[in-house]
């Protein structure tokens, strides 16, 4: 029952002006960073990296302890992940989904979510929604608040049993949806997904002040 990553890192990064997983975390590149801490987890047993050749070459003078490989991406994440998905074989039997640019998810993180997983066949990182929510006008004027009560904000890993995900992911072909990660697109075939708190901060790096946040919060 081996669990292999997909981690998606085939964006353009224009909010960011130049490429966010090239940029260096204490001299490390952010797609280095998240590729390492998959390599350091128990319960993967191989990493799949969907991206374009030139940003694969951050990872090839590495020597990791498990086989890595790389798939060309799509025009949406949804794509993307689908091409991953499509590169995994019948060992495969659960899929870590991952954004490359979240690169300061934790080993035993990911391990939490991988046993969650294989307890209840879909399972995701995310946090509890702590701030104030408003909804606001055209105008951008504060209207009403909106209720917080058992909401949260979605991170990565999520992680599914693979003839799960690659149900889902054909559902959301079939029906043309689009879907910006893997809760919502098994949401789709009426499937709920666990959540597990993320005990660290895990942010996404999007533009060019989250790499000093990213750097202040490395442990």
């Amino acid at each position: 029952m081996g669990c292999a990553a997909v981690i998606v890192a085939s964006g353009s990064s224009r909010r960011m002006g130049f490429d966010k997983l090239a940029a260096g975390l204490n001299g490390t590149p952010v797609l280095l960073h998240s590729v390492r801490a998959f390599m350091a987890a128990e319960g993967i047993s191989r990493v799949v990296v969907v991206c374009p050749e030139d940003r694969f070459a951050l990872l090839r003078d590495q020597v990791f302890p498990k086989p890595l490989t790389r798939v060309d991406g799509g025009d949406l994440r949804q794509d993307s992940v689908a091409s991953g998905l499509a590169a995994l074989g019948d060992d495969d039997t659960f899929v870590a989904i991952h954004d490359g640019a979240r690169p300061l998810i934790r080993p035993d993180s990911i391990d939490a979510c991988i046993a969650a997983a294989r307890s209840f066949g879909a399972a995701a990182i995310g946090r509890e929604v702590a701030d104030t929510l408003k909804k606001c006008d055209a105008e951008g004027f504060a209207r009403h608040s909106v209720d917080r009560t058992g909401l949260w904000a979605m991170e990565t890993p999520q992680i599914f049993d693979l003839a799960l995900l690659r149900r889902a992911y054909a559902e959301v072909q079939d029906r043309q949806l689009l879907v910006t990660d893997e809760v919502s697109a098994v949401e789709a075939i009426g499937v709920a997904t666990k959540l597990i708190a993320s005990p660290f901060p895990n942010p996404k790096v999007t533009v060019p002040a989250d790499i000093h946040l990213a750097e202040a919060l490395m442990p």
